[in-house]
């Protein structure tokens, strides 16, 4: 209808009529003919006569229907990866336990076994497929769901050995990630939290001062055994860690926005749900290093 409407559509006939009306095209050929009595036209087998009606009576398409990302794309996305993560951390996190139920001292200190294995494999492991996540041009779920398996053994590993020294802790830092993340969450909501050029060129520079240090930090472990992250100073980098895993996580939520909003494919729900994943995983870890330290102390 919109080849032959001057209106809605770039009419032919109109473009070659040099400014004037051309002839009108025939719609007779887009109807039955009607004559007296009951003579009907013949169709050709397989043409059937055009159904308005029912045309007019089917559903607007929706984002999902034309392969466009929706909100709920996006949290099904976050849903599936953030479970994955957690149900391998929480595996990997009471092994140790599970098995010195059943096989006593040496039970448990195979699960200790097991969970240092799973920490290093899942840390080296993730860090790849992060790797392989951030520069991929078309978001694979596949890949997403893998990353976050990974990262939950690592987490639950690591919580393992944290739990071992200061029992409690990894529940601790559970519910002060969920707490951060529920807050950044309900600002964000309520238009109180919102990114700016300048607050995430700060946050770059900071990223990249953040990560030299880091850098410095295990050079010193492995050379004189001395960790920067203790004390004070393990506090104040902990803290600031936090503050940017939360700018991180509004950052992760305005990209939900901007994704639907500018109908991108439905695969980048999966980049989304990485993004979200990465910070909590981030978030997770600096709490359980503050709640440590405060511990020690």
């Amino acid at each position: 209808m919109a080849h032959h409407n001057i209106v809605f559509g770039k009419d032919k006939a109109l473009a070659q009529g040099q400014g004037q009306y051309a002839a009108s095209p025939d719609f007779r050929s887009d109807f039955p003919a009607t004559g007296q009595g009951t003579q009907q036209t013949q169709q050709a087998p397989g043409q059937q006569a055009p159904d308005l009606e029912s045309l007019y009576a089917r559903p607007a398409a929706t984002g999902h229907d034309t392969g466009r990302m929706t909100m709920r794309d996006a949290l099904n996305a976050i849903t599936a990866t953030l479970g994955v993560t957690i149900v391998f951390g929480v595996v990997f996190c009471l092994l140790p336990v599970a098995l010195g139920v059943v096989g006593g001292t040496e039970g448990e200190k195979l699960g200790y076994g097991i969970a240092i294995g799973a920490m290093v494999v899942g840390f080296l492991g993730g860090f790849v497929l992060a790797m392989v996540n951030s520069f991929k041009k078309r978001p694979s779920a596949v890949l997403v769901l893998a990353y976050a398996a990974l990262e939950g053994a690592a987490l639950g590993g690591f919580s393992a050995m944290m739990e071992r020294v200061y029992p409690g802790i990894a529940l601790q830092a559970v519910l002060g990630t969920l707490a951060v993340a529920t807050t950044v969450l309900v600002l964000f909501r309520i238009g109180v939290l919102r990114t700016s050029p300048v607050l995430t060129k700060i946050f770059a520079v900071a990223m990249v001062a953040y990560l030299l240090f880091c850098l410095v930090n295990i050079g010193l472990m492995l050379v004189t055994g001395t960790d920067l992250r203790s004390g004070l100073l393990g506090l104040v980098i902990g803290a600031l860690a936090v503050v940017m895993a939360a700018y991180s996580l509004v950052m992760d939520f305005e990209d939900v926005q901007r994704g639907v909003r500018a109908g991108v494919d439905r695969s980048y729900a999966w980049r989304c749900a990485f993004g979200i994943t990465v910070t909590l995983v981030w978030m997770y870890i600096e709490i359980l290093r503050i709640l440590s330290i405060l511990r020690n102390n």
